[in-house]
């Protein structure tokens, strides 16, 4: 199934509203956002059910209601947090969440959120996959390189295999190709797919020093204290845009594309999924991604988010 994915995925974690952005998205202002995605083909959604306990997945659910199965791809999650460990049958038990949150009867790509835990919740993924028809793609994210050989090893003992894995990955933090885990996936046949490939638009060329991002919202305390040096490879961004006469935010999109990975793109405006599209097709030279690279190493910035861990 992976091979009819489109080269981006699109994410709706703004969606759920849960502080991690700031502001406050409706379904109505949402809406227009998924039909011109799906207009233009980009019919791969990532969500899951931490995004505001629901509410990403039900608005989503909400576009998807009367379209047919075929026609959209999802892409969900387990998020470790927000299991009933009492419970005999785990898995299902959220799966039912989700699959009523999205108004769907199965998933397409179904991931173990985070290593909490590990290797627990990917032994009970797969006790719950194991020999049934129309399984997903199963993966694992923010996951190290010792916990994705573990998970892909737990999986074939039930006659299963690990076919995907999500790490935050971008420019800035390329932590997931230093730790030898991009180079695992292209040797065993595993998508990589890289969230926050702009930094939750850190590098999309919105925000300066003069123009900081909103306070009170969980990226501005990432990413003001540090406008400065992202001034710095935002100018590099705008240089390379400007080869190819397109906007800043879709480089580091390209890069991830060139890179070999599937970015995962939040979209909260109409012109993020224009943009997403132009991105599928700018082709960066290796010297501009060369540049790029030395120029984000030379920063030297430790954007480690609080739900995550170096990857070693």
């Amino acid at each position: 199934m992976t091979n009819a994915l489109p080269k981006i995925a699109l994410g709706a974690w703004a969606w759920g509203n849960d502080g991690t952005f700031g502001g406050s998205l409706t379904a109505d202002s949402l809406k227009p956002i998924f039909d011109a995605a799906m207009n233009k083909g980009l019919n791969l959604w990532d969500t899951a059910y931490v995004y505001g306990m629901g509410t990403s997945e039900k608005t989503l659910g909400s576009f998807l209601k009367g379209l047919p199965r075929d026609s959209y791809i999802i892409s969900d999650k387990l998020t470790p947090q927000c299991m009933d460990y009492s419970s005999i049958t785990p898995v299902e038990d959220m799966l039912d969440i989700e699959y009523k949150m999205l108004g769907i009867d199965s998933m397409d790509i179904y991931w173990v959120h985070n290593p909490v835990d590990a290797p627990k919740w990917i032994t009970e993924v797969a006790k719950h996959f194991e020999g049934k028809n129309n399984v997903p793609v199963i993966g694992v994210s923010n996951h190290n390189l010792a916990e994705i050989k573990e998970a892909d090893r737990i999986l074939k003992e039930y006659g299963l295999r690990l076919g995907a894995v999500q790490n935050h990955y971008s420019l800035l933090n390329r932590s997931s190709e230093d730790s030898g885990i991009v180079d695992y996936c292209k040797e065993n046949g595993i998508q990589f797919w890289a969230y926050m490939v702009l930094e939750q638009g850190a590098l999309s060329g919105k925000y300066d020093t003069k123009h900081p991002m909103p306070a009170g919202s969980g990226r501005a305390e990432t990413y003001n204290p540090v406008l400065d040096k992202l001034e710095i490879m935002n100018a590099k961004l705008m240089e390379v845009a400007d080869k190819h006469d397109v906007a800043p935010a879709q480089i580091p999109v390209a890069w991830a594309i060139a890179k070999g990975a599937l970015p995962i793109i939040g979209v909260t405006k109409v012109n993020h999924v224009e943009d997403a599209v132009k991105a599928c097709n700018i082709d960066l030279t290796q010297e501009e991604i060369t540049m790029l690279e030395n120029t984000a190493d030379s920063l030297e910035l430790n954007l480690i988010r609080m739900w995550e861990k170096k990857m070693e």
